[in-house]
């Protein structure tokens, strides 16, 4: 198992590991890879190049309207999350948001209301992660492209790139 820490703009801004990401890496097995992501209100940290934005949101529409404002430009400025083929498990932390979050995890095309998606792509996701929690989310992932994002934080979708 490997251990990645993705919690500075080093971390992110080199592609040269294994699983795409220079940084800090921890062996058990070589079959699962953990990717470490933390939410704070309206973001993922490590996908925004490490940069917290200190956010302050009560409920979900605070983050709605934050990042209707600028989630896309943010976006368009965060890395892209590089990895190769493989087992993954993604550990997600509700850091200092007060409300219950959850992950989700989907190929870009994902259609949550085509039943034919549900059966024919790949998608993960889970809720019950309150303040200060933290919850593991496995998938093993292939070749294309993918989003994550909080729904229920109302964070922008960010990208990841499976590639060998």
């Amino acid at each position: 198992m490997k251990l990645l820490s993705l919690t500075t703009t080093a971390a992110l801004a080199g592609l040269t590991m294994a699983v795409g990401f220079s940084g800090p890496a921890q062996s058990a097995a070589d079959d699962v890879t953990i990717i470490t992501l933390t939410q704070t209100p309206c973001q993922f940290v490590e996908a925004e190049n490490g940069t917290d934005h200190m956010y302050m949101s009560k409920e979900q529409a605070d983050c709605e309207k934050i990042n209707a404002k600028s989630g896309d430009m943010r976006v368009m400025d965060s890395e892209t999350l590089t990895l190769k083929p493989g087992k993954y498990i993604f550990r997600v932390t509700n850091k200092n948001v007060p409300y219950s979050l959850g992950f989700w995890l989907r190929e870009h095309d994902y259609n949550w209301a085509n039943p034919l998606h549900k059966i024919s792509k790949i998608s993960i996701s889970g809720g019950g992660m309150d303040t200060g929690k933290t919850l593991d989310y496995e998938v093993e992932l292939t070749e294309g492209e993918y989003l994550y994002s909080c729904p229920l934080n109302t964070t922008p979708d960010y990208k990841l790139l499976v590639k060998s």
